[in-house]
């Protein structure tokens, strides 16, 4: 399927189709930390946008990097995506009722020992939104355009090592943001979806 050449607003649907059909591998493991991720997609001037953000120096776990909003469960959530919602609301200032979530994605475990569920949803806002940045955890807020993030030479396989051997991971570099690690296993396995 040439998802490359799709409009934006078939994209959207292409994203709600394939989500609504897909069963999320789960990870049963009492030694990890539980996390939610949102992977939030803001379609504005005709185009899909994924939001990243620009973690600061301050946080404790992945300095300066590229990564989606969210974090640690609190017992206080329900589920994942409560955790999500209220980690983005945290972070950048979206306000839950302006996100539609439409799924998840398999359960992933970190090198920083979290088992993080990623949920995907959009962000239902037309115009450029407001974010309010919590500048203690995050530097900035990037949007990335899914057009670009699915074209196959945007893609870079890297070598990393993972418990003891050497594996070709996925990582994205957009206008100087370099995005790698689990965050771009995570979009590599959305983009793998939508393909």
């Amino acid at each position: 399927m040439a998802t490359t050449f799709m409009s934006g607003e078939d994209l959207i649907e292409r994203v709600e189709q394939v989500l609504v059909d897909y069963d999320p591998r789960r990870i049963d493991n009492p030694t990890c930390a539980a996390a939610a991720v949102l992977i939030l997609i803001h379609h504005r001037d005709g185009t899909p946008h994924v939001i990243f953000t620009e973690r600061t120096n301050h946080v404790e776990h992945h300095k300066g990097q590229m990564c989606f909003p969210g974090g640690a469960c609190d017992d206080a959530d329900v589920d994942c995506e409560e955790t999500a919602l209220r980690e983005t609301f945290e972070e950048i200032g979206v306000s839950a009722e302006h996100v539609r979530v439409v799924g998840h994605l398999d359960d992933m475990v970190t090198i920083s020992n979290f088992r993080v569920t990623p949920i995907v949803g959009f962000l239902e806002h037309e115009t450029a939104y407001a974010y309010q940045v919590n500048d203690h955890e995050v530097s900035r807020v990037v949007e990335v355009p899914l057009p670009f993030l699915m074209e196959e030479e945007n893609m870079e396989l890297e070598i990393r090592e993972h418990k003891g051997r050497e594996v070709l991971v996925p990582a994205f570099t957009y206008d100087g943001h370099r995005i790698w690690g689990a965050t771009a296993r995570m979009l590599h396995q959305l983009i793998e979806l939508l393909r």
